[in-house]
């Protein structure tokens, strides 16, 4: 069940609404919506957040430019941008966070519910950034997975570059530098804008971040979609040199893997003036899984 909330429209953009998703076990999920304005969409496409963000990430405010949920409607794609669980809504739920797989399962349950109501085209396909980007690769590693016609990740990688922990843990300089680069990838706004975004990393999901190098092997061999990777050219968190490439992309199950850089981007990808590339690359991707799909076709 879908239950709208509310909707902020600027008249000419796609409009887009506040919505609750219902979870596996009836965990509530907070959720930006927005659709084409003319129907059916090519596809959902379903956008998961980083750790210590929202949902609104990927629906920009400092610039119209930045928003992947207005580009992504205006392109025929349905875009729902879903606070993960452990944050927004489901927070009260899930107070310590959830596991990697516990996300993936209550993910599931709340897009199986959305096709219920809802047309879904080809079917899903998966935008995600950093601890999103995990979350990700779980759904499609599960056997879960059907409808999912591919995924496309920025700001996650399988090596870490710093000891991630002392990093989650601490505050300062060098922390913002991590995820943000430089300053001037951002539009002037930015910084004001994303303090409604910034929320506490749940416990459970700062346990697990350590391990995620161990994890990801078990995990990446049974991803058999589509998926390509983004890696800002300014990425700080992880490691992206030509060997961690190679061994990420051959420890995947999946026969389709595709590694992009983005120029003049820090971490945070989405919230900069690079936004508009990145998504513009990443619903090109999205076209080609659905025309592969054979669901496309008109």
């Amino acid at each position: 069940m879908l239950i709208p909330v509310c909707s902020e429209s600027s008249g000419a953009s796609p409009e887009v609404r506040d919505v609750v998703l219902e979870g596996a076990d009836g965990v509530p999920l907070s959720a930006l919506l927005a659709e084409p304005r003319r129907s059916p969409p090519r596809a959902v496409v379903v956008a998961l957040h980083g750790g210590g963000m929202r949902a609104g990430y990927f629906h920009g405010r400092a610039h119209p430019s930045l928003s992947l949920l207005t580009l992504g409607a205006e392109l025929g794609f349905t875009v729902l941008a879903v606070d993960r669980p452990g944050y927004g809504l489901s927070a009260e739920r899930m107070p310590e966070g959830g596991t990697l797989e516990e996300q993936a399962g209550c993910l599931h349950g709340a897009l199986e519910r959305f096709a219920a109501d809802r047309a879904v085209g080809a079917g899903f396909f998966l935008v995600a950034h950093s601890s999103g980007g995990k979350v990700a690769l779980c759904m499609a590693a599960s056997d879960e997975h059907r409808g999912l016609v591919g995924l496309d990740l920025s700001g996650c990688g399988h090596r870490h570059a710093v000891d991630v922990r002392s990093f989650l843990e601490s505050s300062g300089r060098d922390v913002w530098r991590l995820h943000w680069g430089a300053s001037r990838f951002y539009p002037e706004s930015t910084f004001s804008a994303a303090r409604s975004l910034l929320t506490p990393m749940p416990p459970v999901e700062i346990e697990e971040a350590a391990r995620w190098p161990r994890f990801f092997p078990g995990i990446a061999g049974r991803v058999h979609s589509p998926v390509r990777f983004t890696f800002s050219e300014h990425e700080l968190w992880w490691r992206h040199d030509e060997e961690s490439v190679g061994e990420l992309t051959a420890l995947l199950g999946s026969s389709r893997v595709r590694v992009d850089r983005q120029e003049g981007a820090g971490h945070n990808i989405s919230l900069g003036w690079a936004a508009r590339s990145y998504h513009l690359r990443a619903l090109a991707f999205a076209e080609d899984c659905v025309r592969a799909s054979g669901a496309g076709r008109r």
